[in-house]
Protein backbone atom coordinates (compact mmCIF):
# COMPACT_ATOMS: atom_id res chain seq x y z
CA UNK A 1 0.00 0.00 0.00
CA UNK A 2 1.50 3.21 -0.83
CA UNK A 3 0.85 4.93 2.80
CA UNK A 4 3.41 2.47 4.13
CA UNK A 5 5.83 3.85 1.81
CA UNK A 6 9.20 6.22 3.69
CA UNK A 7 12.18 6.19 3.68
CA UNK A 8 13.29 3.58 5.91
CA UNK A 9 11.73 0.17 4.07
CA UNK A 10 13.07 0.25 0.28
CA UNK A 11 10.82 -0.82 -2.77
CA UNK A 12 12.16 -3.02 -5.26
CA UNK A 13 11.18 -1.97 -8.95
CA UNK A 14 11.91 -4.38 -11.38
CA UNK A 15 11.24 -2.41 -14.79
CA UNK A 16 12.35 -4.12 -17.91
CA UNK A 17 12.54 -1.48 -21.03
CA UNK A 18 9.92 -3.13 -23.38
CA UNK A 19 7.18 -2.05 -26.00
CA UNK A 20 4.09 -2.47 -24.95
CA UNK A 21 4.12 0.41 -22.50
CA UNK A 22 4.09 -1.45 -19.22
CA UNK A 23 7.66 0.34 -18.38
CA UNK A 24 5.85 3.83 -18.38
CA UNK A 25 2.97 2.84 -15.98
CA UNK A 26 6.31 1.46 -14.01
CA UNK A 27 8.14 4.22 -14.32
CA UNK A 28 4.75 6.48 -13.27
CA UNK A 29 4.82 4.27 -9.83
CA UNK A 30 8.49 4.73 -9.01
CA UNK A 31 8.11 8.31 -9.23
CA UNK A 32 5.26 8.06 -7.21
CA UNK A 33 7.26 6.21 -4.48
CA UNK A 34 10.29 8.74 -4.96
CA UNK A 35 7.49 11.83 -3.93
CA UNK A 36 6.63 10.33 -0.98
CA UNK A 37 10.48 9.79 -0.43
CA UNK A 38 10.88 6.21 -0.59
CA UNK A 39 13.99 4.66 -1.27
CA UNK A 40 14.05 2.76 -5.11
CA UNK A 41 16.03 -0.63 -5.92
CA UNK A 42 15.81 -0.50 -9.48
CA UNK A 43 16.33 -3.25 -11.99
CA UNK A 44 16.41 -2.99 -15.37
CA UNK A 45 18.08 -3.11 -18.68
CA UNK A 46 20.63 -0.58 -20.05
CA UNK A 47 17.86 1.30 -21.29
CA UNK A 48 15.89 1.19 -18.43
CA UNK A 49 18.34 2.25 -16.35
CA UNK A 50 19.71 5.15 -18.63
CA UNK A 51 16.05 6.70 -18.30
CA UNK A 52 15.29 6.05 -14.48
CA UNK A 53 18.57 5.35 -12.82
CA UNK A 54 19.73 8.51 -11.79
CA UNK A 55 16.40 8.47 -9.54
CA UNK A 56 16.64 5.52 -7.83
CA UNK A 57 18.74 4.99 -4.80
CA UNK A 58 20.42 2.23 -6.43
CA UNK A 59 20.27 0.62 -9.89
CA UNK A 60 20.92 -2.76 -10.97
CA UNK A 61 21.52 -3.02 -14.11
CA UNK A 62 20.85 -6.34 -16.14
CA UNK A 63 21.16 -7.85 -19.74
CA UNK A 64 18.64 -7.45 -22.24
CA UNK A 65 17.14 -10.32 -23.11
CA UNK A 66 13.31 -11.98 -24.78
CA UNK A 67 9.77 -10.33 -22.72
CA UNK A 68 9.20 -14.31 -22.04
CA UNK A 69 12.53 -14.61 -20.45
CA UNK A 70 12.87 -11.45 -18.61
CA UNK A 71 10.65 -13.05 -15.52
CA UNK A 72 13.65 -15.99 -14.84
CA UNK A 73 16.28 -14.05 -15.57
CA UNK A 74 14.80 -10.66 -13.04
CA UNK A 75 14.38 -13.29 -10.02
CA UNK A 76 17.70 -14.59 -9.85
CA UNK A 77 19.19 -11.22 -8.80
CA UNK A 78 16.06 -10.56 -6.46
CA UNK A 79 15.94 -13.87 -4.69
CA UNK A 80 19.67 -13.22 -3.54
CA UNK A 81 19.37 -9.89 -2.47
CA UNK A 82 16.24 -11.27 -0.45
CA UNK A 83 18.41 -14.03 0.92
CA UNK A 84 21.47 -11.85 1.69
CA UNK A 85 19.32 -9.28 3.43
CA UNK A 86 17.96 -11.83 5.63
CA UNK A 87 21.35 -13.04 6.60
CA UNK A 88 22.59 -9.66 7.63
CA UNK A 89 19.01 -9.37 9.74
CA UNK A 90 19.95 -12.48 11.13
CA UNK A 91 17.29 -14.46 10.02
CA UNK A 92 17.92 -18.59 10.40
CA UNK A 93 17.19 -18.69 6.39
CA UNK A 94 17.55 -22.65 6.79
CA UNK A 95 14.13 -22.78 9.51
CA UNK A 96 11.88 -19.90 8.74
CA UNK A 97 9.53 -19.05 11.84
CA UNK A 98 5.73 -20.81 11.28
CA UNK A 99 7.09 -23.18 8.57
CA UNK A 100 5.14 -26.28 9.60
CA UNK A 101 6.20 -29.91 8.64
CA UNK A 102 4.11 -31.87 6.46
CA UNK A 103 4.48 -35.48 5.98
CA UNK A 104 1.78 -36.98 3.82
CA UNK A 105 2.27 -41.31 4.45
CA UNK A 106 0.06 -43.46 2.11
Amino acid sequence: PIALIDDKVPVIVIAPSDKDGLFDKTASNMREVIARNGRVIFFSDAEGAAKLGSLAAATITMPKVATFVAPILYAIPVQLLAYHTAVILGTDVDQPRNLAKSVTVE
